[in-house]
């Protein structure tokens, strides 16, 4: 390893903090960041604690100790815990077919993780399976607080990352772990905060807002997993196997249910 992961998670907070201040200036929206109530600014440091600080601290965990397949199909449980808590926090009403597309297309990753080795597939650890597990609550909880959450998307972003070093940077003085990764762990965690915190949190939640319910937008996810590996073997080399193609059928079947019967819902 090149970092630990606390300090993956601090300097890749560091990096997301970073980008959305540069998003602000060009946007011009400092002034918003002065108007925040004292309302605004507790909403932010509850977000903040469950994203990016205690998410990532319970899945980094998760991710040293559990094997990469395993993580994955944990990890992939999330837009299923998404929908389902929808129901009572959003008030939305998500009817069974929406919950059943998701399902196949989580299947879909399933397969793909496992190399199609449905029965043969095991964990190796409880510990690390309680720890992903319970990430994929805190991530669902924390998109539902922030779509509920009704302030402009960066700037309301940036204040909960800006809150989110804050508690990292408290547990790495209380763990005694602050240490400057080398180069590679560096720009590690430099990748995460850009391309997996930053930005692509802004156009979530904007997909989020924009959809009429979160099972809408929530089994698009699983296009990820297949993405990967796409440039998995263009970029390593590694070829992609049978099941992955099976994978990949479920998970189109997945979305492709669950816009045939929304088309059929709104004639």
């Amino acid at each position: 390893n090149f970092v630990d992961y606390i300090n993956l998670l601090f300097f890749a907070s560091l990096t997301s903090v970073l980008i959305f201040a540069i998003i602000i200036s060009f946007q011009n929206k400092w002034k918003l960041i002065g108007t925040l109530t004292s309302g605004d600014i507790l909403k932010s440091a509850i977000n903040g604690f469950l994203n990016p600080f205690l998410y990532y601290f319970i899945l980094f965990q998760a991710y040293s100790i559990l094997l990469a397949q395993e993580a994955m199909v944990l990890n992939y449980l999330w837009p299923l815990i998404l929908v389902l808590l929808s129901i009572p926090m959003l008030k939305q009403r998500i009817g069974i077919i929406s919950i059943i597309a998701v399902l196949i297309s989580f299947f879909g990753t399933y397969i793909i993780a496992t190399g199609g080795d449905l029965l043969g597939f095991k964990f190796t650890n409880t510990y690390g399976v309680i720890l992903a597990l319970i990430s994929t609550v805190v991530w669902a909880l924390f998109w539902i607080l922030n779509v509920k959450d009704k302030r402009e998307e960066v700037s309301k972003m940036f204040l909960n990352f800006c809150f989110g070093l804050i508690y990292t940077f408290i547990a790495i003085l209380i763990t005694g772990k602050i240490k400057l990764p080398d180069l590679n762990g560096l720009f590690g965690a430099v990748y995460i905060g850009l391309f997996e915190m930053g930005i692509t949190f802004v156009f979530w939640l904007k997909a989020l807002k924009l959809s009429k319910t979160t099972a809408k937008v929530s089994n698009l996810i699983y296009i990820a997993p297949f993405l990967s590996l796409i440039f998995i073997n263009i970029i390593i080399g590694e070829s992609i196997k049978t099941s992955t193609f099976i994978g990949l059928i479920f998970i189109i079947t997945g979305i492709l249910f669950q816009q045939y019967f929304s088309k059929k819902t709104l004639k």
